[in-house]
């Protein structure tokens, strides 16, 4: 958890204690050509309302060691809010960018998510997946175990949907009804 940034939304008038009303906003360069990587600040939308916020690296925001549960079936409703901010995250930048991702590179993504949380990727939403990241873990105390774990079952999920090349099942069966994307 981070004070400095859930002081931060909160005096931009976002509530920081509903995590799965949040989600990492697409920001555009100066010509609204390319997407702009999350760097250090992330812009948070709540709603109607947007705020910038710094956001700590992911290695640095791990906190105790807290086992998870086997999320083998459906997460523990405990878990539901980290998710929804991944996934809240990942259907708006696909909507903003007006490019659905494939299975296989949401699959690509969040493996790359567990094995490098801090790196870097040259897809965008590599940036826009670790702000999501970020700010749930600047909510909440999360332990490594628990990011690897979530990471983990988001990868799993983007690998069952696939079903050929180029497919989109895991946007249309799951993104899409998050954020009505």
């Amino acid at each position: 958890m981070d004070a400095n940034a859930v002081a931060e939304l909160e005096k931009a008038g976002v509530k920081a204690d509903a995590p799965d009303r949040l989600f990492v906003a697409v920001e555009w360069d100066a010509d609204k050509k390319h997407v702009v990587p999350v760097g250090p600040r992330a812009l948070v939308r709540d709603g109607e309302k947007l705020a910038h916020v710094t956001l700590q690296p992911i290695s640095k925001l791990w906190t105790g060691d807290k086992v998870p549960p086997d999320f083998t079936k459906t997460p523990p409703p405990e878990y539901h809010p980290f998710f929804m901010l991944l996934e809240a995250t990942a259907a708006g930048y696909c909507r903003a960018v007006r490019n659905t991702e494939t299975d296989q590179e949401f699959e690509r993504l969040y493996r790359h998510l567990s094995r490098r949380p801090d790196g870097t990727d040259r897809n965008p939403l590599f940036s826009y997946l670790q702000g999501a990241a970020r700010l749930y873990m600047s909510l909440r105390d999360v332990s490594k175990a628990e990011f690897e774990a979530v990471v983990l079952r988001l990868h799993q999920s983007a690998k069952h949907h696939q079903t050929h090349v180029g497919s989109i099942n895991y946007f249309q069966d799951v993104l899409r009804g998050v954020l009505g994307a």
